[in-house]
């Protein structure tokens, strides 16, 4: 038998690589992102982290600490043109800073975006200063929440909670009882809300409660796969998805 040597040929690809840092407790993060930039030149490469239970600022600090390894597992020795850390709550315990320096130290040419601070930016993109917070999570992470958009200048006018310590239970979440709770909330003096926790399935409502509330809806999926985009160059209109895609109130 004769054996031939044959030359690979490879396929040069211009689509930007997204490395996405889930939760081993999320079960919302990837189909949102999917039904988001499944007809853009993106691909998307899921790692997940262990999340510890129950949901307190130590566990989430603790779950940090495998920022770096987990990191590193995605796509190894491949670039990454940004890797996004789902953890709404988890950035905020842990610290942006500390989040942005696990991942550098295995993706260090990667950006790097966060639910908590792509909240922000998306805030302050649509020049929104009063926002309403609802959050799934215990009184004391739904308490770092608030205060964290109040350390950010952000007026925090009303604020609910749902008081759920055990992260797979957030996912279980009726969208439809999770639309009525957010109709009626005081949202008189906010000028947006914000919808808190990328395990909580919100994105499949924001529609049709802004058309309902005639106010900006924002959820950590939804701010962060925007933030995500806009961080690679991709800043063409998507709609379905909140009046934050389109680029309006």
């Amino acid at each position: 038998m004769k054996s031939f040597k044959i030359e690979p040929k490879y396929k040069p690809s211009n689509r930007s690589k997204i490395g996405l840092i889930a939760l081993a407790t999320d079960f919302m993060i990837e189909k949102d992102f999917i039904n988001v930039t499944k007809s853009m030149d993106v691909d998307l490469f899921v790692n997940r982290i262990h999340c510890y239970s129950p949901l307190t600022s130590e566990n989430l600090v603790k779950m940090s600490n495998s920022v770096t390894n987990v990191s590193n597992d995605i796509l190894p020795d491949e670039k990454l043109d940004c890797v996004v850390y789902g953890c709404t709550s988890g950035t905020i315990a842990a610290g942006y800073d500390s989040i942005k320096k696990k991942i550098e130290e295995a993706k260090p040419s990667a950006k790097v975006t966060t639910p908590s601070t792509a909240a922000i930016n998306a805030l302050k993109k649509m020049s929104i200063g009063k926002v309403a917070i609802f959050t799934p999570y215990s009184k004391n992470l739904n308490d770092q929440v608030v205060d964290y958009f109040k350390n950010e200048n952000f007026t925090v006018t009303t604020n609910s909670y749902f008081d759920i310590s055990v992260d797979c239970d957030i996912a279980k979440i009726d969208p439809e009882y999770l639309y009525e709770v957010i109709l009626n909330m005081d949202l008189v003096d906010a000028e947006a809300i914000f919808i808190s926790c990328t395990n909580l399935p919100a994105l499949s409502i924001i529609d049709k409660l802004e058309k309902k509330l005639n106010k900006l809806v924002l959820s950590s999926n939804q701010v962060l796969i925007w933030d995500t985009l806009q961080s690679i160059g991709k800043n063409d209109p998507i709609n379905g998805f909140g009046k934050l895609f389109l680029g309006k109130k």
